[in-house]
């Protein structure tokens, strides 16, 4: 570590830019944490419960996007409001995160009826029209009562299911702009304690030892989606205010071994020790995932072909989130119905994995940047 910096040592000029210069070395975290939750999905299918999950904590990379979430909007837009209205941080918001949500509803739809079997018995007797009107719905982004799940797995969005992320991304979103831009950064630092001390809490006294939850409009569920989103992504809007820009020589290479160490690091305790797993948990979001952002935020990268590598994983970081997940629906079905090991399913698991990081490129290339392009120039 050298001298202090006031501005971030990493940024670049992306091929389309919504607000500032973006973090190279924070959009490949964001990434890599992307194609852990993709594994983590494919390889959940062959999982018998929690304890023997293959990246036992993946689903915290979404704990992880809230906290980058969080940093980026801050250090975009906090100077900006001065001459930014509400509603033209809605317009660049929407146009950044909307065009893909509604290829993964489009994408979900698509591969919907070659999921029906015994694991998904409502699609069976789903007719078209409800098919279309869940996927039209799904496109809003509006979360969809348990009186319109067609899948039986009780989803907020049940063509898409991760999508559930990006309806709280939405809140955090409006959250910031009407009421904690506002904040003082004292005023800010004792929400953020407060947000952490619950954190805490569920991490101790959840009855699973654990953070699963969020994608549906149950109470309970609903109660552990905000557990999950307010603590990192205001804990990331408070460090993008307050961070102090420091040299860290290969924070690419350590932040992105920490992240992949502390998500596949193996369930802590045993049932009868719940506890132990959900402090572990808690420690990430609360102390792990921050202090990497900040890390990477203060990384600086030199060789070509890591910032080569480093575009390519921030491009596809969001696609590849946003668009996997009616594989992996699709995946489950057929291991499931064949009743396929991990050793015999295993050509088709990397098949699917591969699939989704050609999709996401695909609809990156081919879709999400021309079309954010196009809107951009008409609407800002």
């Amino acid at each position: 570590m050298t001298s202090l910096r006031s501005e971030p040592p990493n940024t670049f000029n992306p091929s389309y830019k919504d607000s500032k210069q973006h973090f190279l070395i924070l959009d490949a975290l964001r990434g890599i944490a992307a194609i852990i939750v993709v594994i983590f999905h494919v390889f959940e299918a062959h999982a018998t419960g929690p304890y023997d999950l293959f990246i036992a904590h993946g689903y915290l990379a979404v704990d992880f996007f809230f906290v980058l979430s969080g940093f980026v909007i801050g250090y975009a837009y906090d100077e900006r409001w001065s001459h930014m209205s509400y509603t033209d941080f809605c317009k660049r918001r929407l146009i950044r995160l909307h065009p893909l949500i509604i290829v993964g509803s489009v994408f979900g739809a698509l591969l919907y009826y070659f999921q029906a079997g015994d694991l998904f018995p409502l699609i069976a007797d789903t007719p078209l029209i409800a098919l279309l009107a869940v996927m039209l719905l799904g496109m809003t982004l509006l979360p969809l009562p348990p009186s319109l799940d067609i899948r039986g797995w009780v989803e907020m969005h049940p063509l898409n299911g991760p999508a559930w992320t990006l309806f709280f991304e939405y809140l955090a979103n409006i959250l910031y702009a009407l009421l904690f831009r506002r904040f003082s950064n004292a005023a800010l630092a004792l929400l953020v304690s407060v947000f952490a001390a619950i954190t805490l809490h569920h991490g101790l006294t959840s009855s699973n030892g654990d953070f699963v939850g969020g994608w549906s409009l149950h109470p309970e569920q609903l109660k552990i989606g905000f557990i999950r989103l307010l603590y990192p992504f205001f804990a990331g809007l408070l460090l993008s205010r307050v961070i102090r820009y420091i040299h860290i020589q290969h924070a690419f290479t350590l932040c992105s071994l920490v992240l992949i160490g502390v998500l596949a690091w193996p369930r802590i305790g045993d049932a009868s020790q719940v506890w132990l797993n959900g402090a572990y948990e808690a420690f990430c979001i609360i102390v792990v995932f921050p202090l990497i952002v900040f890390v990477g935020a203060c990384g600086k990268l030199s060789q070509p072909w890591a910032i080569k590598v480093c575009t390519f994983l921030g491009g596809i970081s969001y696609p590849v989130y946003i668009v996997h997940y009616p594989l992996i629906y699709t995946y489950f079905h057929y291991v499931r119905s064949q009743q396929l090991s991990l050793d015999q399913a295993m050509p088709i698991a990397l098949g699917v994995i591969s699939v989704s990081l050609v999709l996401a490129y695909a609809s990156l290339k081919l879709y999400d940047v021309p079309l954010r392009r196009y809107l951009a120039k008409r609407f800002l």
